[in-house]
């Protein structure tokens, strides 16, 4: 905890209380559903958390932000982005049911009542979003093409509607037909080795009607 208040000192004592309870759930409900490996539940500051709020380094979403995670896994970066934004409303997508059902409880755990989940595979939901974040979890094309139409018309914030994508290594290849993409060096915002590769791949998307 003291990891996210190094970065976020301004945190109010709700955020803060949230925050310090997401590892004592993760750890009780990952004994009953694996969704999060050992290691990772040992450091989920440090992997999870933390690596989850480098978007928010890139962007401050305002209140009544629309945010779609697609591919949520164990609630990432989702649920940390949502205990950050109370303001904001979040849509958790995964297609596989037991993960959902983590993150349901973890959500229910912190009283989260901006997050909603749903079972499904992202090209099969409605809505649209102001931006849509995820974590590595297809190459962009695949992704672009996964959330075509779900992009808001109206702009609220300086930086156009897209996608804030959480990647590690080497995306020269993967963004050659992006070159609007912004790449973010997390490195310039956290100095622990763990994400010495890391990046928050920022793409805008033109909405289409």
């Amino acid at each position: 905890m003291e990891l996210i208040l190094k970065y976020f000192p301004n945190l109010t004592e709700n955020q803060i209380d949230k925050f310090s309870k997401l590892e004592g759930l993760y750890q009780d409900w990952n004994l009953k559903i694996n969704v999060v490996s050992r290691k990772d539940i040992d450091e989920l500051y440090l992997r999870h958390v933390l690596h989850s709020l480098a978007i928010a380094k890139v962007i401050e979403f305002k209140p009544g932000t629309k945010i779609l995670d697609v591919g949520t896994g164990g609630g990432f970066p989702g649920i940390p982005l949502a205990i950050l934004y109370p303001e904001c409303s979040f849509h958790l997508v995964d297609s596989i049911a037991k993960k959902l059902k983590v993150v349901d409880e973890v959500v229910e755990g912190l009283g989260l009542e901006n997050v909603k989940t749903t079972n499904k595979r992202v090209e099969e939901t409605k809505g649209s979003y102001d931006f849509i974040v995820s974590r590595a979890v297809a190459a962009m094309p695949t992704f672009v093409h996964w959330i075509k139409g779900k992009i808001a018309k109206k702009q609220n914030h300086e930086l156009k509607n897209g996608i804030m994508y959480l990647k590690g290594g080497d995306l020269s290849e993967e963004l050659q037909d992006y070159k609007n993409a912004t790449i973010y060096e997390i490195p310039d915002f956290f100095e622990e080795d763990f994400f010495e590769t890391k990046k928050v791949v920022y793409l805008p998307l033109k909405y289409k009607g």
